[in-house]
């Protein structure tokens, strides 16, 4: 079809990556079926195009449309070979089959010699991006620890193209990946491509990463990770501050190369960090004057920051982290607090600012942990809380954005606000107790601008967007859990919010937000019984005003608890429940405040499920037995023993209700119960 499409100037399959990538999957499959056939056929059209295509570019008069027919013909055959190299199974492999695939391989490095070597007079885009398919799918299969290296296809390799050895492939890589980021800079989608192959090697097994790090182009990257050498990473007026996206992806594969052999070396390290080291200090000139560049000032400051979040992120090791903790803090933290007062209203700037926060305050494998003398964990906190702060208080102000935009220009930032505090509040490495304690307001101005956010979103938006839901509902679980007392401390008004958007959160299509919302509704209802308790028994502790505020407004509303209730219920009746246990901790809990808050007390019953006493009478006695039976053994408390035993109750109960409604010529519509 190559020379149909050119001709006629149709549209190309190669566009449409899903398509053609669904293509591929299949092909993978049905091409190791009979995979001599498979490969001979493979092997005669490649070895017609590539000669077709060699002789071309020797000759003077070869027309432009020619070459193209070819190239085009080649692109499909590599991403065809590299697909079938990765439809090999190493159960179902032979011999014979890895010397096929070592046919194949050796074709393909073959073109791309020749190829590479055209770079510097012109290259095609499309058959790039199928040569980093194939070596995605070459990796993938044969490199790493759990590859016999007596393989037959690198015994091919050797014979014809002298690569005796897994470090040489490996070579070969990381001479394509430099190869790619020198001539393609400037092309997003090889470039990314190129670093995401970068990337998958650095996470490889830990024997092939350390042959990696011994090679001299990969030192060479180490050292010289500047855009004199890597083109995508100079600070190009004409290109979009999004585009520098693939600068976090290459800083996170040079980072985890970088730790395999750095150690406690902190001189390797400051020599690595130079170049974004020049980079802060040029921000921190410019931010010094009154006038400056700022399109030169914000591109210099974006690509700085993706740079660091790459690097943050591949140091998930003490050692390493604290190394860039003492580099950043408190030398360079002021420049990024700068950066979100100066450019607050626009996302291009603050979304990789605040997601490098975000990373930083991440307690990932343990590594903030500091010193029993060192204050750095709350100072840490201090920091997190005066950006989010700074951010909340100024995003706030712009004011009525078009819904288009509301995600890009607000929501966006909100939500990774969201995900910073959660990861500070729940990484273990402050005692917040402290902050109360010496009247420092760092916590509580970071919880209340947390309020403030939150109350400007509608409660529709909160579902409609999936990370802004997520980020939401995983920090007010951490919220409920560790700093109920703040909760209870809130305006009635905004407890029935947060309520109402747990009772929605519930019904959310994303099983993390349901399960999320279970955990959230769980503290919330433990807590209220804990002090409905409390305050039954005559102690001489008096509750706090907190607390008592929390529980008058829940006797003031007693209709919510009903409603979640009654949510919770038809949920694990009614619905496919794919996370039965999750449900089943609050519920115990919602049954007993139930209890509690009505006057006279009640226990469940079939009303709780908002049905109306229209029964015949043998169908009330048979759901009157199935909640009868949910509560038989089950004490009033919420100790664990107490739940486990519920839960165990509600698999029996879900199953006896599920019977009696089948029974019945009756039935009940599952629509009417969650009016």
């Amino acid at each position: 079809s190559i020379s149909l499409l050119l001709r006629d100037g149709l549209e190309d399959p190669l566009d449409d990556t899903g398509l053609v990538q669904q293509q591929l999957d299949q092909l993978s499959t049905i091409g190791r079926c009979e995979y001599e056939k498979t490969c001979a056929l493979l092997v005669q059209l490649f070895d017609q195009s590539a000669q077709s295509y060699q002789e071309l570019l020797q000759s003077a008069t070869a027309s432009p449309m020619d070459v193209a027919v070819q190239e085009g013909r080649l692109t499909w055959l590599v991403y065809i070979i590299g697909a079938v190299i990765g439809g090999r199974v190493s159960f179902a492999s032979t011999d014979e089959q890895d010397a096929m695939d070592g046919e194949l391989v050796c074709r393909v490095l073959q073109l791309m010699n020749l190829t590479d070597s055209r770079l510097a007079q012109a290259g095609n885009e499309k058959l790039e991006l199928a040569m980093l398919s194939f070596f995605e799918q070459f990796r993938k299969i044969y490199i790493g620890d759990q590859v016999q290296k007596s393989s037959k296809l690198y015994r091919r390799l050797s014979e014809v193209l002298g690569l005796n050895d897994e470090t040489m492939v490996l070579s070969v890589f990381i001479g394509k990946i430099i190869t790619n980021l020198k001539y393609w800079g400037r092309c997003e989608p090889i470039t990314s491509k190129t670093l995401q192959l970068l990337n998958d090697l650095s996470i490889g097994y830990p024997f092939s990463v350390r042959k990696l790090v011994k090679l001299s182009a990969v030192q060479f990257m180490l050292n010289n990770h500047t855009s004199e050498h890597f083109s995508f990473l100079g600070i190009n007026n004409q290109s979009n501050l999004t585009d520098m996206r693939c600068r976090t992806t290459f800083y996170t594969a040079l980072g985890r190369l970088l730790m395999v052999d750095l150690g406690e070396d902190e001189d390797q390290y400051e020599q690595f960090m130079l170049p974004l080291t020049a980079a802060f200090e040029t921000v921190a000139q410019m931010f010094s004057t009154n006038t400056f560049n700022e399109q030169e000032a914000k591109r210099t400051l974006v690509g700085l920051v993706r740079d660091l979040r790459g690097i943050a992120f591949a140091f998930n090791a003490k050692t390493s982290f604290m190394m860039l903790f003492e580099w950043i803090y408190p030398s360079y933290m002021p420049i990024l607090q700068r950066a979100i007062e100066l450019w607050y209203h626009d996302p291009a700037c603050t979304t990789p600012v605040l997601k490098l926060m975000a990373e930083l305050v991440h307690n990932r494998s343990q590594r903030l942990q500091f010193d029993v003398s060192s204050p750095n964990g709350i100072l840490l906190f201090r920091e997190t809380s005066k950006m989010i702060t700074t951010y909340g208080n100024r995003i706030l102000t712009l004011g009525e954005v078009p819904k288009d935009q509301v995600y890009a220009l607000k929501l966006k930032g909100i939500s990774i606000c969201f995900s910073m505090l959660k990861a500070a509040l729940s990484g273990s490495y402050v005692n917040f107790g402290v902050f109360r304690l010496y009247g420092d307001d760092a916590l509580d101005n970071a919880l209340q601008t947390f309020i403030k956010l939150l109350l400007s979103i509608p409660h529709s938006d909160l579902l409609d967007y999936p990370k802004l839901s997520q980020s939401y509902y995983s920090l007010l679980e951490v919220l409920t859990q560790d700093h109920m007392n703040f909760i209870a401390s809130l305006e009635p008004h905004v407890i029935m919010y947060i309520l109402s958007s747990i009772s929605e959160g519930l019904t959310a299509l994303d099983t993390m937000v349901c399960t999320g919302c279970c955990s959230c509704l769980d503290h919330i209802v433990t807590y209220l019984f804990k002090q409905l308790s409390r305050s039954t028994k005559k102690r001489s502790t008096p509750l706090t005003q907190e607390s008592d505020r929390f529980l008058h407004i829940m006797q003031q509303h007693p209709e919510m608890i009903q409603q979640m209730l009654s949510t919770v219920l038809n949920i694990i009746i009614f619905e496919d429940c794919r996370n039965q246990w999750s449900m089943s901790r609050p519920l115990l809990g919602l049954i007993l405040l139930n209890e509690k808050v009505k006057s006279p007390p009640c226990y469940p019953s079939w009303d709780v499920l908002g049905c109306p006493r229209v029964q015949p009478p043998e169908k009330q006695q048979a759901m009157h037995l199935c909640f009868e039976n949910l509560m038989e053994g089950i004490e009033r408390n919420l100790l664990t023993k107490n739940r486990d035993r519920f839960t165990q109750n509600l698999s029996a109960f879900r199953r006896e209700v599920n019977d009696s409604m089948k029974n019945s010529t009756y039935g009940v519509n599952s629509n009417d119960m969650m009016s």
